[in-house]
Parts: structure tokens; sequence; C-alpha cells
């Protein structure tokens, strides 16, 4: 079942809109999509149509717009458990990201659409488009392997879903490929791109499939044939092939509209007329992201070359290296500021485990404190397992504090805990409850096991050297111990086990010692 079908309301007119922008009408989808989003009650559709809306004004070049689509289309599909959505939102808004500026913005969308598409169970042809509009966003960042990687899954879901090879041809990737290798000083390089984008469009022509290409595929192969041109390659000038024809499809396309602007730069150029193309570049008006900031000043520097100035050539050319290299800057920042968040983060994470640690942590002994006793408990008797509680109180502490000072109890507090954790078997539980009581969990043990236990704290505790450590007042332990009882509710269970033992302890305490 693919994503439409979930669709309750205004499916057709949905479907429409798809349609229209596919064939580069987007400004009627657009008006279309206002009408769904106006008149839906259907959650499902409105936030499609959100997404819509925002590809037709990426589409439409209405910068301005974009922040308001991206927040109102990310409201509509944040509840949606559809990762097909968030995957094509994402992907449009890295769009939009790259053609505000907003590199940084631009990279995270990336990542959060990638993630979401390769989620999608059942992949249709929406999945499919969405895989395009990813690869559209990497081609304009300039991760050429990765729009080439999602492009090609684009098309293998669309294969799938009925969609013709052709319609993800997507010449535009392979063409800003080329152009960002010719504005980092490889022409050679840029031409065998070109050549192969050329290859394609003749086998589609040839096999007959060329009516099956989207128009805003037709000029970006018009404009690779231009720019191979105006390199001085020789191109197909007749048929369906001559790029002047292929130039004027796109449609309503901004990106179609600036490559037909710099095609027309080009063909001047291609045609000997150099300085036609020098004065058509200065009055164009395109946007930096369809090719790259440094595209002008490239064709620039390839026009004077022909027009026989070589030295503004020269200065033409440095721009245009320049401009790729400050592109090329940015990403490099993105990457650097990316990678500190990541350490901020991960501090931020180990900070926060610290002091999770700590409120869990008695600071004066190390034990384990009374939360972390609680969660440990409830965690065992939860499980079902059989659990003995022993409450712990010292004797002698009072004094200790009296005549020896708060400090010499400290110490007296942290040999204890010492003792009691020394003698304890593998698996049992020591914490500080809070003052000089302490309580000891032995898990899987019964009360006679429990009461070997006892004896093992209460004869460490009696052999240890307290007179050294505070002369003259003798420091003994007394002990009771409970069992957890299921037979009642959790808390209930443990708060009788708590009275019980402490019930026992003061028992203990309450009979004469052996001297």
């Amino acid at each position: 079942m693919g994503w439409l079908d979930r669709v309750e309301d205004q499916v057709d007119a949905l479907t429409r809109a798809r349609a229209l922008q596919e064939a580069s009408r987007s400004a009627e989808a657009y008006v279309l999509l206002e009408r769904v989003i106006r008149t839906t009650s259907d959650p499902a559709a409105r936030a499609d149509a959100m997404v819509q809306r925002l590809s037709a004004l990426i589409n439409l070049g209405r910068t301005a717009e974009f922040t308001r689509a991206i927040e109102e289309a990310s409201s509509a599909v944040r509840d949606l458990a559809e990762p097909y959505l968030h995957g094509h939102l994402n992907a449009l808004a890295a769009l939009a990201a790259h053609h505000q500026g907003a590199l940084d913005r631009c990279v995270m969308h990336l990542v959060r659409a990638a993630r979401a598409l390769g989620a999608v169970e059942d992949p249709d042809r929406d999945t499919a488009w969405g895989w395009h509009d990813l690869a559209m966003a990497y081609s304009y960042l300039s991760f050429h392997g990765y729009a080439l990687g999602a492009i090609e899954r684009a098309r293998q879901l669309g294969v799938t879903a009925g969609i013709p090879e052709e319609t993800f041809a997507a010449p535009g990737i392979r063409l800003r490929n080329a152009v960002a290798l010719d504005h980092n000083g490889d022409s050679d390089g840029c031409l065998r791109v070109l050549r192969d984008v050329a290859s394609d469009l003749a086998r589609f022509v040839r096999t007959g499939r060329a009516g099956q290409l989207r128009p805003s595929s037709l000029a970006a192969y018009g404009y690779a044939a231009a720019r191979q041109a105006a390199l001085g390659d020789h191109v197909e000038t007749s048929g369906d092939a001559q790029p002047a024809r292929l130039l004027s499809h796109g449609g309503d396309s901004a990106r179609a509209r600036d490559m037909r602007q710099l095609g027309q730069v080009c063909l001047a150029v291609a045609d000997g007329r150099p300085i036609e193309a020098v004065t058509r570049l200065d009055t164009v008006r395109v946007s930096n992201e369809t090719l790259g900031a440094a595209e002008p000043a490239r064709l620039r520097s390839i026009a004077l070359t022909r027009a026989g100035d070589h030295v503004a050539a020269h200065r033409a050319d440095r721009l245009s290296f320049r401009l790729a290299a400050q592109r090329n800057d940015r990403l490099r920042d993105v990457y650097i500021d990316g990678i500190a968040a990541r350490i901020d983060h991960e501090e931020m994470r180990r900070e926060a485990a610290r002091f999770e640690g700590e409120a869990l942590t008695d600071p004066l002994t190390g034990l384990p404190n009374r939360r972390r006793l609680e969660r440990y408990i409830t965690a065992v008797v939860t499980r079902g397992e059989r659990v003995v509680i022993g409450v712990c109180d010292l004797d002698g502490f009072k004094a200790v504090n009296t005549r020896h000072g708060h400090h010499s109890g400290d110490l007296v507090l942290q040999r204890i805990a010492g003792v009691i954790n020394r003698v304890m078997r593998r698996g049992d539980f020591v914490a500080r409850y809070g003052g000089d009581e302490f309580v000891v969990v032995l898990p899987d043990t019964n009360m006679a096991e429990a009461a070997e236990v006892a004896r093992r704290i209460e004869a460490a505790v009696r052999l240890e050297d307290w007179e050294s450590l505070v002369p003259g007042t003798p420091v003994g332990v007394s002990i009771g111990f409970a069992e957890v009882s299921g037979g009642s509710g959790l808390r209930d269970a443990l708060s009788v086990a708590f009275e019980l033992a402490d019930r026992e302890m003061l028992r203990a305490k309450s009979r004469p010692r052996a001297s």
C-alpha cells in the first residue's frame, strides 16, 4: 500500500498536483494545493498538500516564502507516523536551506531525509520522488557521489512503480558535477562528463523515448550541450537534440530559467559572438545555487578568451576559481562545525551521566544512595527474584561525634562502608541509607543465609581497629533482616519489609553484647 492509498480526502487533486509539477507547471499546482489546504479536514491530505506546496515554491524560486512553508509543513507532518512524508519534507527543506545559503541546516535536513526515506517499508512512486528530490539537494550541495546514489535509488523504485526510466534521468546532477570540475580547473574532466550526458540524450532520441523526458531534464540537456559547445567541442545542432530547442523547455521552473539565460551565453560563445556573450552576462540575473556562483565568471573568462582579451579573461578565471574555493571553504566550515557540535553533544552527555551518577551515589562513602537503592530493589522484585533486606545501624556512633567531632565520624562511616563491602558476597548490594544507617540487599537468599551474612558483618566490624581511629570509643553494628513478600503491591511489600528489618535491628541493638 502506497502513501496516497492512506489519504482519505481529495486524492484526485493531490495526484493532479503531482502531475503538474512533473510537467514543470508548478504555478498551476500551487493554486490547486492552496485550495486543498483551505478545504480539507483530513490531516494526511493537508500534510501531503503542504509538502507538495513547498516543492512548488522551490520550483518557482519564491525564496521569501520558504521559511513559512517549511514551518507549516513541519507542523502538519509532525504527528503523522509516515516516514515517506518526513523524508520528502526534509529533502525539500534541504533544497530550500541551500537556496537560502544555510548550508548547516541543509546538511542536517539531508541526513534526516536519507534516514526517513530509508525507513519506508512499502516504497511507492511517491517515495521514488522523495529520493529524487534528495538527490537534487545532494547535487546542489556538491555531494555528487551521494546524489548519484540517491537518483539511482529513485530510478529503481520508479521502475518498480511503473515510472519510465527516463523520468529519473536527472541530467542536472551530472551537469553540476561537470561545471564544478571546470570551476576547479579540470576542463577535460568537465568535457568527459558533458559528453556522457550527451550520449544519454542521444540514446533516448534514438529509441524514441525523448518525449518521456521531463521538461526540466530537457533544459538541463540543453545547457549541457551549450556548455560543451562553449568549451569548443562539437555538438549536434539540428533536430530534437538542438541546444536552443532543448533550452526552451522547463516550464515555469526557476532553475530552467537560469539555465536558459546562461545557455544563450554559451551558444553566443560557440557561434563566434564572444562580445555578445559578455554583454549578455552583464544583464542576466541568475541564482548562485543553480550552477554555482562561479559559473557566470567562468563563462565570462571563456568569452573573453575567445575575444582575445586574455588579461581580462585571466581576471575572470581567477574570480571563478575564488568563488568555487569559497564554496568549498563553506562546506569545510559546515563539516568542522558539525564535528564541533558532535563533540559538544558528547561532552554534555558525559556531563549529564556524571551528574546522574552523583545523584545516585553517596558522596561521603561512595556507596549507592537511597534513591539508587530503591531503584535496585524495585528492579529485582519486579523480575520476581527472592530478596532479603538488611538494615545495619552503628552502635556508639553518637559518642564518636560527641567526643571526637564530625570529621572523625565521617572517617568511621567511610571505614564501615569499606568493611561491609569487603565481606559481602558477589551479587549482594550495599547502600548508605542515611546518617549512620546502611542497607544490604541479598538477592536469591533465605533468612538462614542472611543470618550468616549478618554474623560476618558483625565480626568484621568488631575486629576492626577502632582504637587507633577513635580512641576510647568502641564501634559496633546492629543488623536486622526481613524478606520482601510478593503477596501485596510492590510499594507496600517494600515498606513492610523495611519496617520488619528495622524492628529486627532494634531488637538486636537491645540485646546484650559479648565483651
